[in-house]
């Protein structure tokens, strides 16, 4: 827990998403590569003027995704994206690169100087959209490892979104969070069943009762349902919410990312 409010200035840490305009070779790509920067270095210029703690970028418009490496072509650019986003904002900054492009991801977090990743399919397997995910929580953490990245912290979701987890339907939320602990987590993620989707509160508090890492929501938290999730997590990231109209593929409107930061800070008062 230490290293984790370590890195963040609240005690509930709000991590508002960059999702990055379409990169290289996907089929939404359009913009040049200053574009793309620029874009993501004005959104993170107005997340810190509205107050959040902490930003993490993400490939969201890569649509397909690939499952699992992706090419020299999206890391790069990544790593490029995250530098200028943490150079711009001073904050504490990750990188998510879909999908399950956990290696890369830690590669671009460590190259760019970003303090942490989000990784999907850490530990157990599950069927996503993209396919057939195994866990990759001992290539990931002894690739962190290798590079010397141990600084890079992994935060890692559970039971993630747009996925089927029949397979590990004997296997409790509680108990997956415990082996993502068990296997060096340095926190776990629950979210809801697809992007926007609200999580759990009650799931989040149960898992909390069995790590003894932080606990985050991941997806679905908005105003209106704001205060239970301050009560349950130990962080928040936020996405959709923060855009116009609440739809993740939109800019980010100041407007709701003030509001919304004007109230977690009167709630932590």
């Amino acid at each position: 827990m230490k290293k984790f409010h370590d890195l963040f200035s609240s005690d509930k840490a709000v991590i508002a998403m960059i999702h990055v305009a379409a990169l290289p070779g996907t089929p939404g790509h359009s913009l040049g590569a200053a574009q793309i920067i620029k874009s993501a270095v004005e959104e993170a210029k107005l997340y810190k003027k509205a107050g959040v703690h902490s930003i993490m970028i993400e490939n969201m418009h890569d649509v397909p995704y690939m499952k699992g490496p992706c090419g020299p072509e999206i890391t790069s650019l990544m790593a490029l994206i995250g530098y200028e986003v943490k150079k711009a904002s001073k904050l504490p900054c990750g990188i998510q690169i879909l999908a399950g492009a956990n290696r890369e991801a830690m590669a671009a977090a460590h190259s760019a100087g970003l303090d942490f990743i989000r990784a999907e399919g850490f530990v157990f397997g599950h069927l996503a959209d993209e396919g057939m995910f195994d866990s990759c929580a001992g290539d990931l953490m002894r690739y962190r490892k290798a590079i010397g990245a141990e600084r890079v912290q992994v935060f890692t979701d559970i039971k993630k979104k747009h996925s089927s987890h029949a397979i590990t339907g004997d296997i409790t939320i509680e108990e997956t969070a415990h082996a993502a602990e068990f296997f060096l987590s340095d926190g776990v993620i629950v979210t809801g069943a697809a992007t926007g989707h609200q999580a759990d509160p009650d799931e989040i508090r149960r898992v909390k009762k069995h790590v003894k890492i932080p606990v985050m929501a991941g997806s679905g938290v908005d105003f209106k349902n704001l205060d239970i999730f301050l009560k349950a997590a130990d962080a928040l990231i936020t996405g959709s919410y923060f855009k116009y109209e609440g739809d993740w593929r939109n800019g980010v409107c100041y407007e709701r990312v003030k509001t919304f930061m004007d109230k977690v800070n009167k709630s932590s008062r």
